[in-house]
């Protein structure tokens, strides 16, 4: 399993496209933390958790995006003919489709790994600031659930049919343009630009509202699901794939 996680990796990783992305998100991200998070959102500091925190809410598209298109390489109609004469190797399906899935969630992780790292050169650069431990808590909460959510909901609709992962794409771009409830406001970015503002004081301590957390956690427990399920349902995929 390990020799095969090395291998989707190397595939997801060593190519082009990878490349490319990433030159992309660390262009876009510098563009945001000189233009955007170094003004301070909302009467706070540009290092401040809502700072961070919205820099972060304006990389989530691209990484979504990015996350999705590692998913083509497993969930293409190639892929999918390719994945047949797997299940003839000696290793079992689930294992080979987890193991796809994991260098799924090392590809995004590691472009996330970018996007923070990114923003701690920023910090120290302009403000000698490194206390990056105050930032812990906004950062899980605008990375971690929607990329774990992206992968499995993307896993499925690939499955189902390949294009309509490129359509998923789309997803967080739309989100922008919705009026989403107070409770989904994460999705969007308004959560840390306007919550702020209504505690009534500047730069105020990063306050997480229970409803805010519930779906963020519903979020997350709905992407691991998922993750869970696709390599279970694997075989018979392949088996249905392989009697047309």
């Amino acid at each position: 399993m390990g020799k095969i996680f090395r291998y989707e990796c190397k595939r997801l990783l060593w190519n082009k496209f990878f490349a490319g992305l990433l030159l992309v998100l660390l262009f876009y991200g510098w563009q945001v933390l000189t233009g955007a998070t170094i003004l301070g959102v909302s009467h706070t500091a540009p290092f401040s958790p809502w700072s961070f925190g919205d820099y972060l809410s304006r990389m989530v598209p691209l990484l979504w995006i990015g996350s999705l298109f590692f998913l083509t390489f497993f969930t293409s109609g190639k892929a999918r003919r390719t994945a047949v004469l797997t299940d003839a190797a000696p290793m079992e399906p689930r294992r080979y489709a987890l193991s796809q899935c994991a260098a799924a969630l090392a590809g995004t992780a590691l472009l996330a790994l970018a996007v923070l790292a990114e923003a701690a050169v920023f910090y120290g650069w302009y403000f000698g600031w490194h206390s990056w431990g105050e930032l812990v808590l906004p950062a899980l909460l605008a990375l971690v659930p929607p990329l774990v959510f992206a992968l499995g909901s993307g896993w499925l609709l690939g499955r189902l049919r390949p294009r309509l992962v490129y359509v998923w794409m789309l997803v967080p771009l739309a989100l922008l343009a919705l009026p989403l409830p107070d409770a989904l406001s994460v999705w969007n970015g308004r959560f840390f630009t306007e919550f702020p503002l209504a505690l009534g004081t500047l730069d105020p301590d990063f306050v997480l509202p229970a409803s805010v957390l519930t779906v963020q956690v519903l979020l997350l427990a709905a992407g691991l699901l998922l993750l869970w399920r696709r390599p279970g349902l694997a075989r018979t995929q392949r088996r249905n794939l392989a009697g047309k």
